[in-house]
């Protein structure tokens, strides 16, 4: 199935049943298959789906499922949610839809939301409203909530809510109240976990308008008893022998209090209901902050939150959805095994201190060191980018370029600190990891010790400065010595005179350096021009002269929220293995023998030739004459006096011009590495995805087994900033007499207040 298709198995006519285990099953009825693409219109889709089984468009309702989850389903209802589905199931080729007529079904197997949990922290009461608020579902439906919130004195947190109910609220308010009703059933049904039972719970007191108080509440066991005096509604729960699963084991469903769905006898509500929202925003944006956040509700649902309530919604949310920090870095010996056992071939290493914690990980997939091994050019840039983390963490990454002057990553690795130390550990995993003896050029920067490392564990390598770094250095050593205008001239001077091909172009560029400032010129004399100027670099470098060129793939890692150490592993695989498949898949349409970027490379040199003037040398040496210039071609050994074809790798504009007079064809002069067979050759290898850590956590609550601890976290990122200063009050100024909130009276505030006990 080509990219950005799926095939629809579309389901109709039968019925769901719920298994033991919460899932929904789908049995009976009839299907037939269609195909999609992101191109694809939902209307249109209705339309042939109805004419299969001769429905009102009107009244059809399509869903499904999400990878790897039966408990949920999700609503198509419009072109965005069908591009949507394609991104979820576009690794399997195909998925099941569920088309139903009418009414949105209304069988607790659908409506039951115990298969999703909802897990939050501890309430935070709000007072209730009567406005009612439009909320999405999981599946996307619009439903309808008593949305709580602090009174107007909170201005601090959350504000009024708009005025007027949205049209229709009636309608989706019995809808909310009759599914979660269904959320709890009677005796012997079983949750999850204990956090799905206790979410069911509150939703089940939500829509039957009570409240509740917890007489057991641990993990073990939950019992809660209506709040109401005398009513002698009760429940009691506890988990199910050597497993995680919590099932009901009595009840009294009844009441006789004033329970019911009017809003005034509801049970307030909490940070749940925001955690549930946020949840469903971040799956769409995970990199959404608290502004945009708030912005969203208020639009979508008519709520004015303010930054603060919005920042912890979003970090509960946040919470339920990961892995903790600390947790996540004992998983890391799981995450290693299950990446060597998915990618055969692969080399990850894994280090820890003595005391456990932390200190080296270095990836290197099988599909990147086959592709660099086999069609990229022996260059590797070498880059460090920080980690967000409260734990110390950096990402070390050595990239490559492939035949497209794209990036290649050829393996990455995370450390404790970006130091010397760690630099010398990481080249010595890279080596053992491509196990070659070609020679391999270097691109850093040239600060530190990670010339001699490169140069002790790389044998015959080369190293060579990236210019950016240098001259940013530069320009830091002249600060405050010349003006802007001024720097700026030297700078320019320095990149002409590093991308010279030979020496007269670069001692003239130097000169001009001179002439503008002898400190400058003093400078670059003891910046060791041999390792970052062309024409005296014995590598070769292919005229790449930064090494920042993994930005382009990582820079994501920094934008990236706080998340734990396996989850950002595991984004890093996933994002390889898009690479690599989306490349193959455009690869395989081109039809030169180049490459598009060198295509258009000799394209442009092509148009340069018509000032250039071919004469007839002595065999394969041919003189080329412009205006003021004299050059030397030699065809048989790919050479030009001006260097160009021999540190590009193609041929230059003097040589495009001789193998133009002479009828050779151009692509046949130029470096195999650019080729689109050698470019298929880098991307041929596959990645295949790593499971989740999700399974860990399953497996191990399942069976009740504790993971031991094998990799404790790196220690914490020391604060920043001056030291918070302690207020001092004067002595002679007399302190603020308390008054209690409750009976007004001073030197006592509410908490040991007496007249009130």
């Amino acid at each position: 199935m080509g990219k950005g298709k799926l095939i629809l198995i579309c389901q109709s006519g039968g019925k769901f049943t719920t298994a033991n285990d919460g899932s929904l099953v789908y049995s009976g009825g009839d299907a037939h298959a269609l195909s999609v693409n992101k191109e694809s219109s939902f209307d249109e889709l209705k339309l042939e789906m109805a004419e299969m089984w001769k429905y009102d468009p009107n009244s059809m309702i399509v869903k499904y499922f999400l990878p790897n989850n039966n408990k949920t389903l999700i609503t198509i209802s419009g072109d965005k949610d069908i591009r949507r589905l394609i991104d979820f199931h576009e690794d399997s080729g195909t998925v099941d839809v569920y088309v139903m007529v009418g009414e949105k079904p209304t069988d607790d197997a659908l409506t039951n939301p115990c298969s999703r949990s909802s897990r939050t922290t501890g309430a935070e009461s709000v007072t209730p409203s009567d406005n009612l608020i439009p909320l999405p579902s999981v599946s996307g439906d619009m439903v309808l909530l008593n949305t709580l919130f602090p009174a107007a004195s909170d201005a601090g947190d959350t504000r009024q809510l708009s005025n007027s109910a949205p049209a229709g609220s009636d309608l989706r308010q019995q809808k909310l109240i009759k599914s979660w009703k269904n959320c709890i059933t009677g005796v012997h049904q079983r949750f999850n976990n204990v956090h799905d039972f206790r979410d069911a719970l509150y939703k089940y007191s939500v829509a039957h308008g009570f409240t509740y108080c917890f007489k057991k509440n641990e993990g073990l066991r939950v019992t809660a008893k209506c709040k109401a005096e005398g009513c002698p509604w009760r429940i009691h729960a506890s988990r199910v022998p050597t497993t995680q699963l919590f099932q009901i084991k009595t009840m009294n469903g009844m009441h006789t209090c004033k329970a019911g769905p009017d809003p005034t006898t509801r049970s307030k509500a909490s940070r749940k209901l925001l955690a549930s929202i946020v949840k469903e925003k971040l799956l769409e944006a995970p990199k959404c902050k608290p502004k945009e956040i708030a912005e969203e509700i208020r639009r979508d649902f008519g709520i004015e939150l303010g930054y603060v309530k919005a920042w912890r919604a979003l970090e509960n949310a946040r919470g339920e959805s990961q892995v903790s920090y600390k947790d996540s870095y004992n998983q890391l010996p799981w995450l290693v095994d299950k990446i060597l056992e998915t990618n055969p071939g692969s080399v990850v290493t894994l280090s820890t201190r003595e005391d456990l914690s932390f200190h080296h990980l270095f990836v290197a997939l099988h599909a990147s060191l086959y592709g660099f091994q086999n069609g990229c050019r022996p260059l590797i840039f070498l880059d460090s980018f920080p980690i967000k983390s409260k734990y110390q963490s950096s990402l070390l990454t050595a990239t490559a370029l492939d035949g497209n002057d794209e990036i290649f990553p050829v393996a990455f690795g995370v450390v404790d600190a970006v130091s010397d130390d760690n630099w010398h550990w990481f080249l010595l995993q890279l080596k053992s990891a491509l196990s070659t003896c070609q020679s391999i050029t270097f691109v850093t920067d040239r600060l530190g010790q990670l010339r001699a490392s490169i140069l002790s564990v790389f044998e015959n390598s080369y190293y060579c400065y990236c210019l950016h770094h240098l001259t940013e250095e530069l320009k830091r050593d002249l600060k405050g010595s010349y003006t802007e205008e001024v720097v700026s001239v030297i700078v320019a001077h320095l990149y002409d005179a590093a991308q010279a091909g030979t020496l007269d172009e670069f001692s003239k560029f130097i000169d001009s350096i001179k002439s503008v400032s002898s400190e400058a010129f003093d400078w670059i004399l003891r910046s060791e021009p041999e390792n970052w100027a062309n024409a005296l670099f014995k590598g070769s470098r292919h005229n790449q002269m930064t090494s920042h060129i993994a930005e382009s793939f990582y820079c994501w890692v920094g934008e990236l929220p706080e998340l734990p150490i396996v989850q950002i592993i595991s984004t890093i695989c996933r994002k390889i293995m898009e690479l690599m498949y989306s490349r193959r898949m455009d690869s395989n349409q081109w039809l030169t023998k180049l490459t598009p970027s060198l295509e258009d490379k000799l394209q442009n040199e092509m148009l340069k030739t018509h000032s250039l003037q071919v004469l007839l040398g002595l065999g394969s040496s041919f003189e080329v004459r412009g205006l003021g210039t004299f050059n030397v071609v030699n065809i048989d050994v790919w050479d030009c006096n001006c260097r160009g074809w021999q540190l590009n790798g193609f041929p230059c504009v003097h040589a495009a011009a001789v193998l133009q007079h002479v009828g050779r064809n151009l692509p046949d002069y130029c470096s195999k590495f650019y080729t689109t067979e050698a470019f298929r050759l880098t991307y041929s290898e596959s990645v295949n995805p790593v499971p989740a850590v999700d399974q860990l956590l399953q497996a191990s609550q399942s069976a009740q087994v504790q993971v031991p601890v094998q990799v404790r976290p790196p220690p914490l990122l020391p604060l920043t900033g001056p030291p918070k200063k302690r207020r001092i009050r004067w002595r002679g100024r007399p302190k603020r007499e308390l008054h209690c909130s409750k009976c007004k009276g001073a030197g006592h505030n509410r908490k040991t207040c007496h007249v009130y006990a």
